[in-house]
């Protein structure tokens, strides 16, 4: 095992900016476009940086993981196969029963709102998910709403 130097390791959002950065083509820009959009959708979503290079984004469980392939910019929602899709974005794994992703081609357009849109449905999924495996005693109790 080798030793870090004196620097400090980058962070995973430094290493997903020097991630895109070295993909000089189309690719590299879509990266950074379908990034910037979920990073829009909501301040506290994290960036982690995974498996060996793969950028992840996560609010309350994991969200989506971005690759930069061949010809492609894969970007896999974990529970895709739970998540209302009305814009028709995903285009592969479709047959799966937990994920699904969407490939971006040269020249294609990202639909900024249907992305944003599949992000925070994912988010609520996660937080629907949490709120089903808590404990009981641990469940947050319904309030009522207070009238002004």
């Amino acid at each position: 095992m080798t030793k870090q130097g004196p620097e400090e390791p980058m962070n995973p959002s430094e290493r997903i900016d020097q991630l895109i950065a070295g993909i000089t083509d189309w690719r590299g820009k879509t990266f950074a476009d379908v990034r910037k959009a979920i990073l829009e959708v909501d301040k506290d979503i994290v960036e982690e940086w995974k498996w060996m290079g793969s950028p992840v984004w996560s609010r309350d469980g994991m969200i989506a993981v971005a690759n930069a392939h061949k010809g492609k910019v894969k970007l896999t929602f974990s529970h895709g196969a739970h998540l209302e899709d009305p814009d028709k974005l995903f285009n592969a794994g479709l047959g799966g029963s937990t994920w699904r992703a969407i490939d971006f081609f040269e020249g294609d357009k990202i639909n900024q709102r249907a992305l944003k849109s599949l992000v925070r449905a994912a988010i609520e999924y996660n937080q629907t998910k949490l709120k089903k495996n808590a404990p009981a005693g641990a469940r947050p109790k319904a309030s009522k709403s207070q009238k002004a």
